[in-house]
């Protein structure tokens, strides 16, 4: 778009984004300048990078200073150049909301004399030719988070909303990394996204701009569309997940033997994980993904094997729910984990049980098998 120019920047050092979600491909810290009369900078970046931002933004000014620095999310990824930022520039006048600017001393050293514009829903900012409409966006993800609209070329500055992980680089397909992202990152807060893609559902948009990952120019149906069905908690595809914790690969040869078992049934999506070694964040993805899941977990001191309850915890956490899940369960001398996870998992929103649950004791016999052909005929019913 003219005159809006991206000053962002890669993060292919980074190997876990919030200290948690393992990104082999790195990050983007998005902000843009959008030169009019006056000059706009949308967000900082992260203070790994502050230094470059800080060279980009120098030359694309070409000699003239920023009149405005847009906060549209405060986590640090986002404000950690913030206080930098003003000592380069401290005529700059910051614009935020009331939370913005509540929360803001918890992140940067801000001097009583630092210009601040506090504005609230529809409130407009003209830069010149352009104009800038604000529409607050609390919980997406955080409590402070606001969305801006630009008038004339109609582009929405997205804030954390349609980010993906990956720098910007990166040549891979946008959906599997924007998922993984969202349901992570912002899965909790359907009811929350729901209430901003009804409100954008007014505005013609040409563009969207987000605070990590690529411009998106072009088909934006599909990811609205997408965004829809992740906040609306709708399967996204017809598939069954199986998740197994195994300790001594009993579990894990009954999960696979599950797998085949569905395989010659049906012709529906079917993914299998090992829990103790893949990325927890993919999973999720996953468990979101499908419209069915299968949980095979061996019993671990008289609980749940440990990664299948961490898994269990990011799914509650993330709001997983309106789906159908089957069990299986292992245990030696006292099988437990079957119980447990039901139990998680009857904690949860609209999750139908299947009431096939397989019980392995240390490993399968032909009774195994049965049960699993049983639970297979159950789940895909």
């Amino acid at each position: 778009m003219q005159n809006i120019i991206y000053i962002g920047a890669d993060d292919k050092d980074i190997d876990l984004f919030e200290s948690q979600y393992i990104v082999p491909n790195g990050v983007s810290y998005n902000s843009y300048l959008i030169s009019d009369e006056k000059i706009a900078v949308m967000d900082t970046v992260d203070a790994r990078k502050t230094s470059e931002w800080l060279e980009k933004l120098e030359k694309s000014l070409n000699g003239r200073k920023p009149d405005y620095l847009i906060l549209s999310h405060l986590e640090p990824d986002h404000s950690g150049s913030i206080t930098e930022f003003l000592k380069a520039y401290p005529d700059t006048t910051l614009v935020g909301n009331f939370k913005t600017f509540a929360f803001l001393p918890q992140f940067c050293n801000i001097d009583e004399n630092t210009r601040k514009l506090t504005v609230k829903e529809g409130d407009e900012l003209s830069l010149g030719k352009r104009n800038l409409r604000f529409l607050m966006a609390p919980m997406i993800h955080w409590p402070e988070v606001m969305v801006t609209y630009e008038t004339t070329e109609k582009i929405l500055f997205s804030a954390d909303g349609f980010g993906k992980f990956g720098t910007l680089d990166t040549k891979e397909d946008w959906l599997c990394e924007a998922r993984r992202y969202y349901f992570n990152i912002v899965g909790k807060y359907g009811v929350q996204v729901q209430a901003l893609l009804k409100k954008l559902s007014g505005y013609e948009i040409n563009a969207i701009y987000p605070l990590h990952g690529p411009v998106l120019t072009e088909n934006l149906g599909f990811y609205l569309d997408k965004y829809n069905t992740w906040s609306s908690y709708i399967p996204e595809d017809k598939g069954i997940f199986i998740a197994y914790a195994s300790i001594h690969g009993n579990t894990a040869k009954t999960a696979g033997k599950l797998a085949e078992i569905l395989a010659s049934k049906t012709t529906d999506k079917i993914t299998v994980a090992d829990l103790s070694r893949i990325d927890m964040a993919e999973c999720v993805e996953d468990a979101f993904r499908y419209d069915r899941m299968i949980l095979a977990s061996s019993t671990y001191d008289g609980g749940i094997f440990p990664c299948m309850e961490n898994f269990l915890n990011h799914l509650k956490s993330k709001n997983y729910q309106c789906r159908t899940v089957g069990l299986i369960e292992n245990g030696t001398w006292a099988p437990m984990s079957g119980k447990l996870m039901k139990a998680y998992l009857e904690s949860m929103k609209n999750i139908k049980i299947c009431e096939n649950i397989v019980t392995l004791r240390s490993s399968m016999n032909e009774s195994t098998n049965e049960s699993l052909v049983r639970l297979a005929d159950e789940i895909l019913s």
